[in-house]
């Protein structure tokens, strides 16, 4: 019998059932683990899964009884995949449980942020609305997306899923592949420049690599169109936040939302806490992936996988 060590399962929300696990051992599930104790906590552990607490090759090195590493996500910079590889540690990851739940969230981000929702129901809620002489408020006008163009950074599954809701909605979409790698025969295919100047929505759904980080910058930003919106859902990273926080704060453009921040959880002297107008800008704490569903497929898959290596199969191994 295995035993199973969660070091972070605070991170999958206290509404999901995690006794599938049992099936292959003991389990311990820690809601968090600082690093220092991280070694108390691994202890006699011969599988671990941790969503984003980091495993290094000399905290491994100190526990050679681990022989399988679970990430409860789709990235896997969290642990030393080199020490992995060298020392027959296998690791998996899980992909594909939150193409809905993403594509889904990056529609409340827009709406959240083009039709000032926040500001209206902040306005009902205080009792100004029982005082107006109007039955309606046009204090911030929005428009309608039918028959605007909505640019994609990133046409994996998610922006593939986003793809076919904005086209639902009357969009024209146009795509820009950070890898270059990618051809879509549903959509067209653009440059940066032309996607930035073109789109009047534009969504980030790529990761952060080498070829991503700071995509959108100072430069990048001043392309966009002045009614432009800018969503990302991809990685913080992305889109560098100084240049974010002046565009926005001189109106460059008409706003930005995000569920992803360049370091998580927010820092105080995070570069967009210093906007100055807050309906230019929408922020969640990386919750776009949390659906109740997609949790439940993550689990579904972490069950799977260790099912599969304890088997010898080799499912989503990334070692």
């Amino acid at each position: 019998m295995e035993h199973i060590v969660f070091l972070d399962a605070g991170t999958l929300g206290s509404d999901t059932d995690l006794s599938g696990l049992e099936r292959f051992g003991t389990v311990v599930c820690h809601h968090h683990t600082d690093p220092v104790d991280l070694d108390a906590r691994i202890g006699e552990a011969t599988i671990l899964i941790s969503n984003k607490v980091m495993l290094s090759g000399a905290t491994l090195a100190a526990h050679p009884r681990v022989k399988l590493i679970c990430v409860a996500a789709t990235g896997t910079n969290n642990v030393d995949l080199d020490y992995c590889r060298k020392n027959q540690v296998a690791v998996t990851n899980v992909a594909g449980y939150s193409t809905d739940s993403v594509a889904q969230h990056t529609f409340a981000l827009l709406f959240s942020l083009l039709e000032n929702l926040d500001y209206y129901q902040q306005y009902t809620r205080d009792g100004d609305y029982t005082k107006s002489p109007f039955f309606t408020n046009l204090d911030h006008s929005f428009w309608e997306l039918a028959g605007k163009t909505w640019g994609i950074i990133g046409l994996g599954a998610i922006g593939r899923r986003t793809a076919a809701i904005a086209s639902a909605f009357g969009c024209q979409v146009q795509y820009y592949s950070t890898s270059g790698a990618n051809h879509d025969r549903d959509y067209p295919r653009v440059d940066l420049d032309t996607l930035l100047s073109t789109s009047d929505v534009i969504s980030i759904h790529s990761p952060l690599n080498a070829r991503t980080r700071n995509l959108i910058g100072r430069e990048q930003l001043e392309k966009m169109k002045p009614e432009g919106v800018l969503i990302n859902v991809g990685r913080g990273g992305i889109a560098n936040e100084e240049a974010l926080r002046d565009a926005l704060n001189r109106g460059e453009i008409r706003g930005y939302a995000t569920d992803v921040l360049e370091t998580e959880p927010m820092t105080p002297d995070c570069p967009l806490r210093q906007v100055t107008d807050a309906s230019r800008l929408v922020i969640t704490p990386h919750i776009a992936w949390a659906s109740k569903e997609a949790r439940a497929r993550l689990t579904d898959e972490l069950i799977l996988n260790i099912g599969a290596f304890l088997e010898g199969g080799k499912r989503n191994r990334v070692d």
